[in-house]
């Protein structure tokens, strides 16, 4: 099942899409308001259950983060096999994953523009498969670990590339503007995408392509990755994993390639679909 938000005349709304359209199930489901609510008390079955009947059309919706506001948003970096060779600095494949955070109003949605800065003209884009959390827990064994997944999503984990270095030891603050990176456009449910399967992602700019791996060359794949966030930290019901992006970002072109006002980012899951978006200058006085 594929499961959005969006806003629809200025309200906030939640469905199920399908080729045929969207089947709102706002106001449908006793006690749930949103799709983080119906995946924070694991009410899915109740989704399921309404009959699907399309009102809505993609396009008279405007696509919000699939999970409006998550507790946490972990963002795992050099993940793919390849990537650690980019580097070029000799180093071992590492013993445990390379972690940061990031804001939910580093995000926007499907359709909506990333934001280049005012303070810098190096953003680039990330594509990448992001997990959403549908049983919580604290030291998940590697063996259950996908039971905790209720779904998968698309990321451009976009940054600002100059920042990355303005502290010595993070990346917190390159990884943080507003409206940098994108999620979305929608989950796809565990049940329908298997999370240990071979998935491929693709990234386009302006429709050439720039990023193409699987999920197989991941040194740390899905289930490894939460069996080690649970070791230190309790997950919720919400919380979003950000599984790592392939080579190929304009940080690595000689010289490098930043996206500038008018460009197009497509990031392409299979299985999923495609999350969409342009990029706009930082509007004047946009706090």
């Amino acid at each position: 099942m594929k499961l959005a938000s969006y806003t629809l005349n200025g309200r906030p709304g939640f469905g199920i899409v399908t080729e045929a359209g969207i089947t709102p199930l706002t106001d449908r489901i006793e006690g749930i308001s949103s799709l983080q609510e119906l995946i924070e008390k694991d009410a899915l079955s109740a989704a399921q259950a309404i009959p699907e009947a399309p009102s809505l059309s993609p396009q008279d919706v405007t696509f919000a983060l699939p999970v409006g506001n998550p507790e946490k948003i972990w963002c795992i970096g050099v993940n793919y096999g390849n990537r650690n060779a980019e580097y070029k600095d000799g180093s071992d494949l590492p013993k445990y994953p390379s972690l940061f955070v990031r804001s939910r109003q580093s995000f926007v949605g499907n359709g909506v523009p990333l934001e280049r800065p005012r303070v810098s003209e190096q953003l680039d884009y990330e594509g990448e498969i992001a997990l959403v959390i549908g049983k919580g827990g604290r030291d998940i064994p590697r063996e259950k670990a996908h039971e905790h997944i209720f779904g998968l999503t698309i990321c451009n984990e976009g940054t600002v590339r100059d920042w990355l270095r303005h502290g010595k030891f993070n990346v917190t603050q390159g990884k943080n503007f507003d409206r940098s990176g994108a999620i979305g456009p929608w989950i796809v449910t565990a049940d329908e995408l298997d999370p240990a399967g071979d998935i491929a992602v693709r990234t386009r700019v302006n429709g050439e392509l720039r990023q193409s791996d699987s999920t197989a060359n991941l040194m740390f794949p899905f289930d490894a990755l939460i069996a080690y966030l649970s070791s230190f930290a309790t997950l919720s019901p919400g919380d979003i994993i950000v599984t790592g992006t392939p080579t190929g970002a304009g940080v690595r072109f000689d010289p490098p390639v930043w996206l500038k006002p008018g460009d197009v980012v497509e990031v392409e899951v299979d299985g999923i679909g495609t999350l969409r978006n342009g990029v706009a200058d930082q509007e004047v006085g946009n706090a």
